[in-house]
């Protein structure tokens, strides 16, 4: 095999984006040009949070608008909100009749990005729920009309429960709907030795390597793992 051949073998075992230039490139190019302001402006004002890190990839957002534009969900679930950026993105990118159901223990953090929502008109989609996701999902399954109703989630949360949201997700989302995770590669530790793996990542490691596991053989799924941001997986429910 010659060099391009070597070369070209290796970008599409790896993937091309090899370099944060790579990824800078296609952000300044393709995402930050079609943001809509109000998002910008989040993002923007994220940035100085102390846990800043937890937004939303704008790559993976592009995506993630991409398709639920596609598909035009009028019912939601958001699982993790942080300052909103997921979840500002989604209300602008469904139908005006649509609905998200947001649900996150910190309502302060929401406060951050409330502004932008109301500055873009789209408070009225959201209902915000400061709760523990897995009583806020449990009395959900338990309100008449909700289970197989939801035509897609958006998880990103406390990864440990993960697996635990998955079998409720599972349940109220209807046969054909979305379910996305985010964070699925964490930090690329999922592909590496235990013994390589930063001190403070090893406990979500073993979740998310979990999880990963649990989706790749769960038959009620299609899924498709993607290395956008620190990865997401998109699964669709098929019985």
């Amino acid at each position: 095999m010659d060099a391009m051949g070597s070369f070209m073998k290796d970008v599409k075992d790896a993937g091309l984006l090899q370099s944060a230039e790579l990824s800078q490139y296609i952000l300044s190019t393709s995402v930050y040009p079609r943001e809509p302001k109000p998002l910008k402006e989040l993002r923007e004002a994220t940035q100085s949070h102390p846990l800043c890190f937890m937004g939303t990839s704008p790559l993976a957002g592009q995506l993630l608008s991409f398709m639920l534009k596609t598909v035009n969900p009028k019912k939601t679930i958001e699982v993790g909100v942080y300052t909103g950026y997921s979840l500002l993105l989604t209300a602008l990118s469904i139908p005006d009749d649509g609905k998200i159901t947001a649900i996150d223990v910190d309502k302060e953090a929401y406060g951050i990005g409330l502004p932008f929502i109301q500055e873009a008109g789209v408070e009225n989609k959201i209902n915000f729920i400061e709760s523990d996701a897995m009583l806020a999902l449990d009395r959900l399954l338990e309100e008449e009309g909700n289970e197989g109703t939801f035509d897609f989630a958006f998880v990103d949360a406390d990864k440990p429960n993960y697996v635990n949201y998955h079998e409720k997700l599972i349940k109220l989302i209807k046969v054909g709907g979305i379910l996305a995770y985010d964070n699925t590669l964490w930090g690329g530790t999922v592909a590496m030795p235990e013994s390589q793996v930063p001190e403070f990542m090893k406990n979500i490691r073993v979740a998310v390597v979990k999880l990963n596991q649990v989706l790749a053989s769960d038959s009620r799924i299609d899924i498709a793992h993607l290395p956008l941001g620190d990865g997401v997986t998109f699964c669709r429910r098929l019985f």
